[in-house]
């Protein structure tokens, strides 16, 4: 199971483009949303939450804290965290565990698994970096929202794909969402 979890940054199509991806390839996934990323779904791309319950095998309220990803005892392999906020990525560092997406991330950095964020801001601070290297420390990792070029996207869709290509990649999940780089690549 990878858990999934969306916070209220700008970019939430990330978040819905690997959960519909994750879903055609057959992996189970438990879906995490904040209010205010609830707040930005329906203004980024007119839809809400329940709309994207039917990508996930489970769904948890941000605010559940006994929820089974809560717990080092329950088994799931992985977790990203797409967008993310600065808020959430501080959380995370500092081991702040207010919500369920925190603490999940707490869970899976201190029981060795994989998570993946995407944070979705710039310019940067200093102290959003110093968070964001806490946490790579950590072995999270940290994969920001920047699309490339090279395989010269025609569209929104094709520069979302490869960022979610990324993310699969990271999950050593095989996919086919973007062109990758050969030698014949001007």
């Amino acid at each position: 199971m990878i858990v999934v979890a969306i916070t209220g940054a700008s970019g939430v199509i990330y978040g819905v483009r690997l959960l519909e991806i994750l879903k055609e390839l057959g992996e189970e996934t438990a879906l995490v949303i904040t209010p205010p990323a609830k707040i930005i779904l329906e203004y980024e791309l007119g839809i809400t939450e329940d709309d994207l319950k039917q990508y996930s095998t489970v769904y948890y309220s941000s605010d559940d804290l006994t929820a089974s990803i809560n717990s080092g005892s329950f088994r799931y392999s992985s977790m990203v965290i797409v967008p993310s906020t600065m808020k959430t990525i501080s959380a995370i560092a500092n081991g702040y565990a207010s919500n369920a997406i925190t603490r999940a991330a707490d869970v899976v950095l201190k029981e060795r698994r994989k998570l993946v964020i995407v944070p979705r801001e710039t310019p940067i601070r200093s102290i959003h970096l110093e968070n964001m290297l806490k946490i790579s420390n950590e072995g999270g990792i940290i994969l920001p929202a920047m699309p490339a070029f090279y395989h010269k996207p025609e569209n929104i869709d094709e520069m979302v794909n490869f960022i979610v290509g990324k993310i699969l990649d990271m999950l050593e999940i095989d996919n086919h969402l973007f062109r990758r780089w050969h030698d014949e690549n001007p």
